[in-house]
Formats: structure tokens, sequence, C-alpha cells
């Protein structure tokens, strides 16, 4: 399979694009461009492209790697409606929660097609056809977010795109001392919950995966335009800057928190389905995964920021330049 950064889109060409834990529909405005470490607008070194999100104001436009674009089709569509529905409350629980979840509902793309082997007409098509989408279909990564956490999901998105406030950085716990925490907790908990497998066997592997995605995915998928300069800013305090020793880098996974693992974890079923990762795995994984997010719903007054602080003005304009 390809990996995101191999797919190339034209000028014009209609495309979902990741911004922050959901995929939304965009327009290329302008051709790819190679960036390195030292002028790469978003931080990450790579082919880049300059977006508009359909139905958003141009003030959103921007630069993004390639590997925050997917193509514009059925599956794809079908992978952005599963993350919104994974990650946003019923409607119902009241409040800005609640109007920011159809704000943030209503930027993405309805979407539509037909699937292979199916008719138009509703009929359930050619037994070929069938037999085809059975050889496709993907495991199921159905995650339970907690309804506690899809309102925490809402609050940090209106917080950082509506109201220009940042989580600020370094977290503590960051996402490894929250990982370690939760496997502390699960290592200690009595009886074990029966449907996990092989608990003080598979756990340590569950969270170094976890770890892994987090680290390998920050930059590229779970971040706010607005937080891109500071993303910037903390990958030339931690990694690239001259007085960094060799040898001293920190992980983002030791910098940032829960707030940013939580975007990584309801936009993990995209990430399994890019995977070679077999049946069995990734029902193994959603299991833990389920109750990693249940733990982190009982802990989230630990856990996450009860308040954003604001970004400067100086922040303000650069993030917008």
């Amino acid at each position: 399979m390809s990996s995101p950064a191999e797919v190339s889109y034209d000028l014009n060409e209609r495309v979902l694009c990741y911004h922050g834990p959901l995929i939304y529909e965009a327009k290329v405005l302008k051709p790819m461009l190679n960036y390195d470490e030292t002028n790469a607008p978003t931080g990450i070194p790579g082919p880049h492209y300059f977006v508009h999100y359909k139905g958003w104001k141009q003030t959103w436009d921007e630069w993004v790697p390639s590997n925050r674009l997917l193509k514009h089709n059925e599956q794809n569509i079908a992978l952005q409606k599963s993350l919104q529905a994974t990650a946003l409350p019923h409607t119902g629980h009241g409040g800005s929660a609640s109007s920011s979840a159809r704000a943030h509902h209503g930027a993405g793309t309805k979407g539509s097609g037909t699937r292979t082997g199916a008719r138009k007409d509703g009929g359930r098509g050619t037994k070929r056809g069938r037999e085809e989408d059975d050889a496709n279909k993907k495991p199921d990564m159905k995650m339970n977010v907690p309804d506690t956490l899809k309102v925490v999901l809402v609050d940090d998105w209106e917080a950082i795109t509506k109201n220009n406030q940042l989580v600020s950085l370094p977290r503590s716990p960051n996402v490894q001392e929250l990982l370690e925490e939760w496997l502390d907790y699960m290592l200690k908990l009595e009886p074990k919950p029966p449907h996990l497998r092989e608990p003080k066997l598979v756990l340590p592997t569950i969270v170094s995966g976890l770890t892994c995605y987090f680290d390998r995915s920050l930059g590229a998928n779970l971040l706010y335009r607005f937080e891109r300069p500071q993303y910037a800013s903390v990958r030339k305090q931690y990694i690239t800057g001259s007085h960094v020793i060799v040898g001293q880098e920190k992980e983002m996974s030791q910098v940032y928190g829960a707030e940013h693992f939580l975007r990584m974890l309801v936009s993990l079923p995209q990430m399994i389905a890019c995977s070679t990762l077999d049946t069995e795995s990734v029902y193994l994984i959603r299991d833990y995964v389920n109750e990693l997010l249940v733990w982190m719903g009982n802990e989230r007054e630990h856990l996450f920021l009860a308040e954003y602080p604001s970004a400067s003005l100086p922040y303000q304009n650069v993030s917008r330049s």
C-alpha cells in the first residue's frame, strides 16, 4: 500500500484534508512545493500543498504536508463520517459544546457515492460485487468514546480555533507519563476485564505502540493551523535547535499531553486502516484502547487542562501570516 506522502494531487483537485483529528473537504489552490526543515511552513520537511477548506473563510487557507491529504473517494468519505461520528457528542448535551459540534460537523462534507457491487436503486447488486466487498472489507475499529471526552474534544476545538487559545507546553502529565499511569493502573486492577487477553504480556506492547503512533502522527495529523507556530517552536526547543545536545532530544510524547493524545485516539481507526495489521490484532488494539478511553474519562480532571491560556497578540499575528 502506498503511503500518503507518495500520492500526488493536481491543481484545483477536490481532496479531503485533516485539520486536527477530523477530516474536511478542501481544494488544492497551489501546486506542490518541496520544503526542508529550515523553511517548511508546518515545521515538517517534504512536499506541501496550499488548500482551501470548503465552506470556510479564506483566512483558513493554508499550506499542508501531503500526508494530511486524502483522495476524495468513497472510502475516504466513509472514513470522514466515521471520525465525525466517533469524535463528537450527541445533540442535546447543551452549552457551547453542542453548538461547536454542529459547527464542526458543518465544516465537513456530506459526501455521497455508490458502494462497489451495489445497485443505485438500493438492490444488493451482483454476487461477484458482494464478494469483492467482503474481500476488501477492513476490520471494524469501533471506538467507544465516552460522552465526557467527546465534550472535551469539542471544547478543545473551540478554544483553539475560535478563542485563540493554546495548550500550555510542556504538559504534565505528558503522553508518556499518562500511559505509564494507565499501565500501572491496569496491571494492579483486579479482577482484570475478561475480554482483555493476556494483559501482563500485551499491555507494554500497546503502550509502546500508542507512544510511537503519537510521535509519528502529531505534526502530520493532530494539529490545528493555529497551533503550528507553537509546534515549530517546540521542535526547535527540543529537537532541531543548535542548543540541543545530540542524544538528548525529546520526543513529542514527552512534551504534549492528554489533549493531543485524545485527538490521536479518535483518529486511530484511520491509522489502523492504513496498516497491514490482521483482524485479530485490530480487535486486540480496539479492546485495550476502549479501556484506555474509559480510564481517561474517569481521570479527566487530572489529565486535561481546565482552561487554555490565550495566545499573545504577536503569536496570533504570526499564526495568520
